[in-house]
């Protein structure tokens, strides 16, 4: 289940490579997420060569309901890890964060199902909490629970560990993407990988897109069984 690697970044550039590579059609759709594993993921990625960012389609996986521009905002790490240092790409669709939610939700909710039962998602990258979640899909949220069609959900953390109201990708969205890979560092996320490795119910358990991945560093795998 778990690919041990000793860096994640460079890990989480090589699934991407090999996926642009390997896309079914002339476009390729990326979903990305946010947090500090991200950022140097990102960062990482854009001074690789290997993918012509004219043609790629950018997404955001999850999103805190805060201004574009707020330094919690996943758009604005996207934008500056990468899209910034890349150039023009294909397009880039963020969540919307501002006005009514259930104005925020539905305009996603067509954004994806355009995507979804177009050309598909062709890799979403996420992350894990040390709460076992994944995007903004937390443990005892109803949001685990959406319906196939429901692809977008408005969510809050019920245990209040994660501030702020979002924005999120729900399972059917995310695991309709041909790749789903997760980048897993640092000793924080110990307790959440060994967890997930006995196989308990964790959010971020309940992702089965074509391929998943698990990019899993030294720290993060301490304490596996």
């Amino acid at each position: 289940m778990l690919t041990p690697v000793d860096d994640v970044p460079r890990a989480f550039r090589d699934v991407v490579i090999e996926t642009f590579a390997a896309r079914p059609g002339p476009r390729c759709a990326l979903v990305l997420s946010g947090g500090p594993t991200a950022r140097a993921c990102y960062e990482l990625l854009a001074t690789a060569e290997g993918v012509d960012w004219s043609v790629v389609d950018v997404y955001v996986g999850d999103e805190r309901l805060v201004p574009p521009d707020d330094q919690d905002s996943n758009a604005r790490l996207i934008r500056e890890a990468l899209l910034d240092r890349v150039g023009p790409v294909g397009s880039f669709s963020p969540m919307p964060t501002e006005g009514p939610v259930e104005e925020c939700v539905a305009a996603y909710q067509r954004a994806m199902a355009d995507l979804v039962t177009g050309p598909g998602i062709d890799l979403i990258h996420l992350g894990m909490g040390p709460d076992g979640h994944t995007a903004s899909l937390f443990p005892g949220d109803p949001s685990l629970d959406a319906d196939p069609g429901e692809l977008v959900r408005a969510t809050e953390d019920p245990n209040g560990r994660n501030p702020h109201p979002r924005l999120t990708l729900t399972l059917p969205a995310i695991n309709s993407a041909r790749v789903a890979v997760f980048t897993v560092a640092g000793a924080t996320k110990a307790d959440a990988v060994a967890a997930l490795v006995r196989g308990e119910d964790l959010p971020a358990a309940r992702v089965h897109a074509g391929r998943t991945i698990w990019l899993v560093d030294g720290p993060a795998r301490a304490g596996a069984p």
